[in-house]
Formats: C-alpha cells, sequence, structure tokens
C-alpha cells in the first residue's frame, strides 16, 4: 500500500512484508535509505522494536510509525524509541506526504 501512495509522489520505495527482512535489507545497505516507515503491529518484530533495532545500525534515521491503535504507544515510548513520528491508520495520502516531507526538512535541519 506505502508503495502505491509513495511512487506516485516520486519518492523510491523499498519495501518489506516482514520486518525481519525488513532489518536485514537495512543492515546490509543503511546507507541506502533516507527514511523507514512501519506499522506497530507486525509478527516476529513489532515496529518499536524494528525502530530500536534500525537505529542500533544507524542512529540518525528518521522513522515514521503507522498504527490504528494510538493507545499502545506513546509519545514518550516513541522519543524513547527514536521514532519521529506517528500516522494513524487509516493511511491519508496527504497526511502521509506532509508527515514525510516534515520529517525529512527537520533532518536536513540538523
Amino acid at each position: 500500500m506505502m508503495q502505491e501512495l509513495l511512487s506516485p509522489l516520486g519518492y523510491q520505495v523499498e519495501y518489506r512484508i516482514n520486518s525481519v527482512e525488513a532489518f536485514r535489507a537495512f543492515q546490509d545497505h543503511p546507507e541506502l535509505f533516507d527514511l523507514v516507515i512501519t506499522d506497530l503491529d507486525m509478527p516476529d518484530m513489532t515496529g518499536d522494536e524494528l525502530a530500536k533495532a534500525l537505529i542500533s545500525v544507524r542512529p540518525d534515521i528518521p522513522i515514521i510509525l503507522c498504527t490504528g491503535f494510538s493507545e499502545i504507544i506513546t509519545k514518550e515510548k516513541m522519543a524513547a524509541v527514536g521514532i519521529r513520528e506517528l500516522i494513524m491508520k487509516p493511511v491519508i495520502k496527504n497526511e502521509l506526504a506532509k508527515v514525510i516531507r516534515r520529517v525529512l526538512d527537520d533532518r536536513q535541519d540538523c
């Protein structure tokens, strides 16, 4: 779904449907990624666990977390893990585009 939303906006999308595979792909070539968007609810490794693993490889990687369950993750937990933004499902293309732009622009300001 993210590829369908983001490709028309000009983003190159690398996607995995398994969090462990996503981590391996990132671990193999962390320099190829400008941003990671992950879902909170995934088998094997949740989105916040994936975020911790990604940040252990590359602390500056911006991460956006998608979820339909806002009560499961707090802003404090997001900050502690290193997640920059939270997007609620269902994902709306315009909202997603604004959040991505904000996260990427914030990264450039650092």
